[in-house]
């Protein structure tokens, strides 16, 4: 190999990783990609169940479609983030190899979301008892980059316990430079009284253990992923409006902030992740939740 291919290589192993011998071992690198400019992208892979696919320069997530549930049971609605370390679109490529949890030098799937709500997924609290939709059911891609991928989804009503049915369309606008997706959330119900959404972190994910830092002044719950020594941690982070905080609490398989919310009324919240060897250089948990905790956040809804 060349000089200058020795860099390219040693350039894309390097990238947002201040060791390289911290990164994981490169399998069957991935064909180039097309443009290698920052850009935001969103993508629906219809070749793998309809998963929906979201990255920035920063970030990667993806939510799964319908088609899931019956090939993967039990599928639902949480929220999965990758970890990247460029800033180009790398989701669809890495998904085509058919190994998207391995390292293939550009990023990585690491996470199980599995029935929790992953990196920010939703669901009603009643009676101490998360109840969660299924799969999304249907979504229009609204902007599909350069600087913004833009997208809504609609969730099928699902089952209160017995006392009433919830139905939600939910929009994900991730813009360049930032590690927060932001989600504007409508819950309509067939009961007009309000509703305490349960808005989650998954607490295995990664594995056993994991750090979370609450901050209710700031609207924010910042976790600090367990470390593995084949392919880092994960840092997710929510942040929501103070003054909607009923409550933080916890089930089983979640970190949860309960707000209260009118049916029918849109309301904002932020999702954020980062890879302890990619985007962003976080190699700490004090690094991640000043990041979290100061990144300017726009909780309005347009009039």
């Amino acid at each position: 190999m060349n000089r200058r291919l020795c860099a390219a290589a040693a350039a894309v192993l390097l990238a947002g990783s201040s060791l390289a011998q911290d990164m994981p071992p490169v399998v069957s690198p991935l064909p180039p990609a097309p443009d290698q400019s920052p850009r935001a992208a969103v993508a629906l892979a219809d070749y793998r169940y309809d998963d929906l696919l979201w990255e920035n320069d920063r970030t990667a997530h993806r939510i799964y479609g319908h088609a899931l549930e019956a090939a993967e049971p039990p599928s639902g609605s949480g929220i999965d983030s990758w970890g990247k370390n460029v800033a180009w679109p790398f989701m669809d490529r890495q998904l085509r190899t058919g190994d998207q949890h391995a390292y293939h030098g550009e990023g990585l799937d690491f996470y199980n979301v599995g029935t929790g709500r992953g990196a920010g997924g939703l669901g009603i609290w009643l009676d101490n008892k998360l109840w969660t939709s299924r799969n999304y059911r249907s979504y229009r891609i609204l902007k599909n980059g350069p600087d913004t991928a833009d997208f809504e989804v609609d969730y099928a009503p699902w089952p209160v316990d017995v006392a009433r049915r919830v139905w939600e369309k939910r929009r994900f606008t991730l813009p360049l430079g930032t590690h927060f997706t932001r989600m504007v959330s409508t819950i309509r119900s067939d009961k007009p009284r309000p509703l305490l959404v349960g808005i989650g972190i998954g607490k295995r994910t990664t594995g056993d253990g994991g750090e979370l830092t609450v901050d209710r002044t700031r609207g924010l719950l910042s976790w600090w992923g367990p470390g593995d020594p084949h392919h880092g941690r994960m840092a997710i982070a929510l942040r929501v409006d103070p003054a909607m905080i009923a409550e933080i609490r916890q089930d089983a398989d979640n970190h949860l902030v309960l707000l209260k919310v009118t049916p029918g009324k849109p309301f904002v919240y932020y999702s954020g992740s980062a890879w302890s060897l990619g985007e962003g250089g976080f190699h700490s948990r004090e690094a991640w939740d000043r990041y979290a905790a100061a990144e300017r956040l726009d909780f309005r809804l347009p009039r």
